[in-house]
């Protein structure tokens, strides 16, 4: 039986698509918000996602590009906006499919079971929901992330820089592969952008030698998942004695 999360701030279509997909057999989990849409996606590893792009606290479009950095689920996206901009936003932005309001309940369940079929047939496995080298850990989900416990109050800018060469540690990773990964394509050769993100970085990772992020010249940067940031600092070491 597959497992239906569906994240919309209104109760009233909430209830009806709980009744109606429930008697289709599916079980289903809800959220109001989009802060608690991508906690329950955390926690209740659904199956796919329908997700409401008029979100109270988050854009859809947001919660999509979050859920998309730890979780390949299929996401159906439902929005009151038939711009053929929006739609393209949201297909680029990660989501499967999109589906217009008003809909009908038997159109919805159609293209829920293709989605499962789908994701089936791809076989595809869930991402961590967290990345560990050394001592830092970046939290996917809550989009946070620590050094031996202490937080690094990283803005959420910064922590996708981070997450994009984490997912590619030891590899090279040039301006124009992370500038589109995270500004968009259209941000390609802006690597003035990059530049001073990965600046804030290692000054927040006390990795101001550049050890960990390292740079290649002319070309881009590389994580070192060998090293440990602040490892070349005067400040101990995870688990080190003062």
């Amino acid at each position: 039986m597959a497992n239906i999360l569906v994240i919309d701030d209104d109760p009233s279509l909430l209830r009806a698509l709980r009744l109606g997909l429930r008697s289709a057999g599916y079980e289903v989990t809800t959220a109001l918000t989009g802060a608690q849409g991508i906690v329950a996606a955390a926690q209740s590893t659904p199956d796919v996602v329908i997700l409401d792009l008029g979100l109270p606290d988050v854009d859809g479009l947001e919660v999509c590009r979050r859920i998309r950095q730890w979780s390949s689920v299929p996401i159906v996206v439902l929005s009151a906006i038939d711009a053929e901009d929006r739609k393209i936003a949201a297909l680029d932005g990660g989501a499967n499919d999109y589906v217009t309001k008003p809909f009908g309940l038997g159109e919805l369940a159609a293209r829920i079971r293709a989605a499962v079929r789908g994701s089936a047939a791809r076989d595809l496995r869930r991402p961590p929901a967290s990345i560990v080298l050394g001592g830092l850990e970046l939290d996917l989900v809550r989009r946070e992330a620590r050094v031996c416990g202490r937080s690094l109050g990283l803005t959420a800018r910064e922590i996708d820089v981070l997450t994009f060469l984490a997912r590619n540690a030891d590899r090279t990773c040039t301006h124009e592969m992370i500038l589109s990964a995270v500004w968009g394509p259209g941000y390609a050769k802006e690597s003035q952008y990059l530049h001073a993100y990965i600046h804030r970085l290692r000054q927040k990772l006390d990795d101001r030698a550049g050890q960990f992020i390292r740079t290649a010249p002319g070309i881009g940067y590389v994580l070192v998942s060998d090293q440990s940031p602040g490892s070349h600092s005067s400040e101990p070491e995870c688990g080190s004695e003062r």
